[in-house]
Order: structure tokens, then C-alpha cells, then sequence
């Protein structure tokens, strides 16, 4: 559990299972009212509320999800039913209240330092109405409140809230781990280029403001390069990785979606290099292991490549892309029973992309006369028994 008034001091480093068990036991013991606030993603905030659930069957779990801005949560929580039975009611969502505040002052002439500079300028409604409020949810409810909060978010709270936070029984810290860096990173795909550039001069907005500590710097260095990255615009994500590892060299993300960047760039040897600086640091990395293999493979290191997706499956063994691009060194080295084994591996795994992709993919082109090869590949054919070694 952390506990500090101010999130710019040093975090502990207790693990993230360490730090679970600390949550646990808080929300465990609790009877009637409490504050407790989470520093996560809110993809770990899901597994969070997942595993809390499962973990504390004798409690009534409720979550509030908010995907828009509210200016009243007592109101809120006043109106909800069965409130009387909840024990523990998880909130997530308020950053959307937080985006309406910020782009209302931005649409008022404010400059950034007045918007991000957490001072008492100006208030959200709804950490001003939390403030005033604080009484009031202590008397009525009996529930413990756990607020699930990105890095600015809980900032929010320290330095605009500070009546309510003062409240709090613990503050617990999960930091992002690469499947949700992952998972960003393919949000950061799909979103249109007019929401990327909203992200991306949003991010520069809070770079420039001067609260940040060099963590919270770091972090959004990365973010802002994988916004880059997916916009393709390689060179400046590169920019942005290199100052983020100049404060946090120890970040795997960062070297690897600098790999990526790298990668993209034709660059395949300095690739590998980000990749393995990644996996020194990661060593559980599949992702990591996967794109160190698609380098090795590309410079025709066949055996190296084979190697690292070994390792990639090994880790993570429904992992399709590795199963696949295992298939593809086998074929190029031209063992069929071998390319086809793993090709059915990834089929079984992923059927629709995996024959799409095999049925174009020139690695395949010297075994793809052979009828087991057209079988797997085959929509209507199965899979069964084919390219099985006798």
C-alpha cells in the first residue's frame, strides 16, 4: 500500500502482487464507509474489479463505469439501487470529467500551464462538488469507495481535492504492464488521424506543463511515440522513446516500441538491438521474442529466428503470430512437415488470418504446390491429421 500526500514523491517498490494482497486486505476489513484510490490502467482496472470479485465472495461488489462526464456523484450513488446492501462500489471513468474541464478552459483562451497546472485556479464540478460532498458520503453511505485512477487523474485529486483525499484509508499503485501497452498500442491504431492529433496535442499540452515528475514524463514520452508510431511517423517516435529511455532506461516498452519505429525504418540490426535491450529487461516479453524473430527472419537468420519465436510460444503458447512465422522459416529452409505442423498451429489458433495470410505469403511459395499445404488452407477442408510427422 502507498501511502503519501503528494504523488510527486518516490513510489515503493512493493510488486504488483504485493501491492494486490495490501488492496485486498483494506477493502477486506472494511466496514462501512472508506476512500481508497488506484493508480492503474484502466485495462488493469478491469482485472482489478475481476479479481476482487472473485476473491472477496462475501461482499456486495458494485461497479460504476463512466464513458461521459458527470458533475454530481453523490447524486449518482444517492439514486442507485440496492445501494443499502453495497459494501464495496468500484468507480472508474471520472478522466472523462477531467477532458470536458480541461477542453472548456482550453475553449476560454486558458493557456496549458493554467490548465494543467493542478493550482486553485479553476476546480472540475466534480472535485469541487466531492470537496463540499465529503460529510455528507461519510454519514449516508455505508460503502467503501474504491477509485480507480489513471496518473493525471489521481494528481486531480491530490491537488483540487485535497479535503476528499485527505479521507483516504490507502493508496495502492499498479503500473501498466506491456499487454495493456499493447493493447494501447493497438487503440492508438484504430483511432482516426483527426483523434490521434487531439492525443497527440494533448500529450505535448501536459509535457510542457511543469508538474510532471520524470516518471510521469517518461510515460508520456512513450505514449506520445506510440501515438507517433501508429501515425507512421517513425523518425519523431524514435525522438520521443530516446528521451523517455534518457529518464527511465529500464523501460521495456519503450525500447521495444523503439524497435518497432526502428523496424519500419528498414533498420532491422538496430531492431534487434532494442529488442534485446527489451528482453533484458522483460525476459517474459512473447511480443518482444515474436518481433526479434520477424528481424532475425528478414536478414535470413533462420535458425536465430526459429529461436526466438521457440521462446515467444513457449511463454505464451496460444500465441498464434509465432506458431505462424515459425512455419514461414521452416518452409524458407524447406521442411515441410515442420512448416506445416506450426502453419497448423497457428490455423487452429487463428483460422481466419492465419490461411488469409498463408495463402499470399511468398515464404510458402516452395511448398505450396503440396496438397497437404493446399488442404490446411483450405476453408472447407479441416484440419485434422494434416501435416502431422509420421
Amino acid at each position: 500500500m502507498v501511502n503519501f500526500t503528494d504523488a510527486d514523491e518516490d513510489l515503493p517498490p512493493a510488486s504488483p502482487e504485493e501491492q494486490y494482497q495490501d488492496l485486498l486486505r483494506a477493502v477486506r476489513r472494511r466496514r462501512g464507509f472508506g476512500l481508497l484510490f488506484v493508480r492503474c490502467s484502466p485495462l488493469e482496472a478491469e482485472k482489478l474489479v475481476r479479481q476482487v470479485k472473485q476473491d472477496l465472495p462475501q461482499k456486495t461488489i458494485e461497479v460504476l463505469r463512466f464513458e461521459k462526464p458527470i458533475d454530481n456523484l453523490y447524486g449518482i450513488v444517492q439514486d442507485l439501487p440496492d445501494r443499502e446492501h453495497i459494501n464495496v462500489l468500484f468507480i472508474q471513468g471520472l478522466e472523462y470529467s477531467f477532458y470536458k474541464y480541461e477542453e472548456a478552459k482550453r475553449q476560454q483562451g486558458w493557456d496549458h500551464k493554467a490548465i494543467y497546472s493542478y493550482s486553485w485556479k479553476g476546480v472540475p464540478h466534480i472535485l469541487n462538488d466531492l470537496n463540499q460532498q465529503r460529510e455528507r458520503f461519510r454519514d449516508n453511505f455505508k460503502i467503501c469507495f474504491v477509485f480507480l485512477l489513471r496518473s493525471f487523474s489521481l494528481n486531480y485529486f491530490i491537488h483540487r481535492a485535497p479535503d476528499f483525499f485527505d479521507w483516504r484509508s490507502g493508496l495502492f499503485d499498479f503500473p501498466s504492464k506491456s499487454e495493456e501497452c499493447q493493447q494501447e498500442d493497438f487503440q492508438n491504431q484504430s483511432l482516426n488521424p483527426e483523434e490521434r492529433s487531439k492525443q497527440i496535442i494533448a500529450i505535448k499540452e501536459r509535457l510542457e506543463a511543469e508538474y510532471q515528475t520524470p516518471e510521469e514524463q517518461a510515460d508520456l514520452l512513450v505514449e506520445l511515440g506510440m501515438l507517433l508510431l501508429a501515425a507512421t511517423e517513425y523518425e519523431d517516435a524514435i525522438a520521443n522513446f530516446d528521451q523517455a529511455l534518457e529518464i527511465k532506461p529500464d523501460d521495456h516498452q519503450a525500447w521495444y516500441s523503439r524497435g518497432i519505429s526502428l523496424w519500419k525504418l528498414g533498420r532491422k540490426k538496430v531492431a534487434i538491438d532494442c529488442y534485446d535491450q527489451a528482453l533484458k529487461i522483460k525476459p517474459d516479453y512473447h511480443e518482444a521474442w515474436n518481433n526479434q524473430g520477424v528481424a532475425l527472419l528478414d536478414l535470413g537468420r533462420l535458425e536465430a529466428a526459429i529461436a526466438c519465436y521457440d521462446q515467444a510460444v513457449k511463454i505464451k503458447p496460444d500465441f498464434h503470430q509465432a506458431w505462424y512465422n515459425k512455419a514461414c522459416c521452416y518452409a524458407l529452409q524447406g521442411n515441410l512437415d515442420l512448416a506445416l505442423d506450426n502453419l497448423k498451429q497457428a490455423i487452429t489458433l487463428n483460422p481466419e488470418d492465419s490461411r488469409e495470410m498463408a495463402k499470399t505469403d511468398s515464404d510458402f511459395d516452395t511448398i505450396r504446390s503440396d496438397q497437404r499445404f493446399q488442404q490446411l488452407i483450405d476453408i472447407n477442408s479441416g484440419i485434422l491429421g494434416v501435416g502431422s510427422r509420421k
